[in-house]
């Protein structure tokens, strides 16, 4: 939380999917956290619809999504911001591989061949040329998660490639930004 650059978003919020550490006691102290606790787990896609529902309710025009267990470093937000801001995308993928070979920031080979195999299968499926397509690091304009049914997508991780699938093939402007790769032992 204190890595997200605040200057560059108006709210922050964390969906907690019933965990059971001290993440929401926490999360709590933070006076400015907008906290959302789910009593059963839902899943990580059902963890995004809560997560998108609640920010376009509460009037995002711009929405990001970042893993809270700091893989990404929350400091690249602009980033992610900024095709979007200039016009120039409706969805933007953080990637680490156009950063470099993310191995060298700690990505395991098995890892790193299932994500190459992967993002291959799916730009041949969708006709697209991604250099990644599994990045947790999203940003989305309000009118992307407005127009797709991403309410009926899978609870868990299908989600994200759900979501993708749907947005490419409305034929919304898609654009990936480098970002780095940083997996840590914890």
């Amino acid at each position: 939380y204190e890595a997200i650059p605040k200057e560059a978003v108006h709210e922050v919020i964390l969906v907690d999917d019933a965990s059971s550490d001290d993440t929401v006691a926490r999360a709590r102290e933070i006076s400015d956290l907008i906290v959302i606790v789910h009593e059963r787990n839902r899943g990580y896609g059902g963890n995004q619809k809560t997560c998108y529902r609640e920010a376009l309710r509460r009037g995002a025009e711009v929405v990001i999504m970042i893993h809270p267990d700091f893989q990404y470093d929350p400091r690249h937000v602009p980033r992610l911001l900024v095709p979007i801001l200039r016009g120039e995308a409706d969805m933007v993928l953080g990637s680490r591989f156009l950063a470099g070979d993310p191995r060298r920031g700690g990505m395991h080979w098995w890892r790193y061949l299932g994500n190459r195999f992967l993002t291959t299968l799916q730009n041949l499926v969708l006709g697209t040329a991604f250099s990644e397509c599994h990045s947790g690091y999203r940003a989305y304009h309000r009118r992307v998660l407005a127009a797709i049914p991403y309410q009926t997508f899978a609870d868990g991780f299908l989600f994200d490639s759900q979501l993708l699938a749907v947005v490419a093939g409305a034929g919304f402007r898609i654009r990936e930004v480098p970002i780095p790769t940083r997996y840590t032992s914890e």
